[in-house]
């Protein structure tokens, strides 16, 4: 038996709830079922029909955050000298944190932290892909394993983005001190910092 394809109205109720979710949640974390119904034009009964509890609908959400990300970060050229791409990379990521830092609290509050993680492969490989590169030509330091390399990118620029939401740093001066801690922590012992 063929399975029927979703109705054109229930199509366009999917999307009203997810933007409107989105944008509710990244406003607002705790953003509840009800205030995201009436944001999307449609009843909690309807909301509920498709998406069955609220960590169902921040698991969509954050999926299409995910994608979102990609594609912002997917054309980052990360080829070249090592430093240089590590920053560019650094900061277009940070960038990307900063801007969807509320999705991120909402999906904490919801989701298991190994599945957030899985939401963040694609930038761990990225990261993982350039710091190798980085250790062989001999730019990045090699005395600590990658994997601590990889958290301590990922877990600064969450506490960063913590800190911009919590008042305590500037949009600006989060992003040159994401930039330059992680250039620190990844040079290698006895060797000069590079300069921004």
């Amino acid at each position: 038996m063929a399975v029927r394809a979703p109705r054109a109205d229930a199509r366009r109720n999917v999307a009203a709830i997810l933007d409107a979710a989105q944008d509710c949640l990244l406003r607002d974390p705790h953003a509840t079922v009800a205030q995201i119904a009436q944001a999307a034009g449609v009843g909690r009964v309807t909301l509920y029909g498709h998406f069955a509890t609220r960590a169902d609908l921040v698991d969509a959400v954050f999926a299409r955050v995910t994608e979102q990300a990609n594609a912002v970060l997917d054309p980052i050229d990360t080829s070249g000298e090592p430093v240089a791409a590590l920053a560019r990379l650094t900061t277009a990521s940070w960038q990307v944190v900063h801007s969807f830092m509320g999705m991120l609290a909402a999906a904490e509050s919801e989701l298991p932290a190994e599945r957030i993680r899985s939401h963040h492969d694609r930038h761990l490989e990225r990261l993982a892909e350039l710091i190798s590169r980085g250790q062989k030509s001999g730019v990045f330091r090699t005395d600590v394993p990658q994997q601590w390399l990889q958290s301590t990118a990922y877990g600064l620029m969450h506490t960063a983005a913590a800190d911009c939401a919590e008042g305590r740093l500037d949009e600006a001066a989060a992003q040159h001190a994401v930039v330059a801690t992680i250039l620190a922590a990844f040079t290698p012992p006895g060797t000069k910092v590079p300069a921004l």
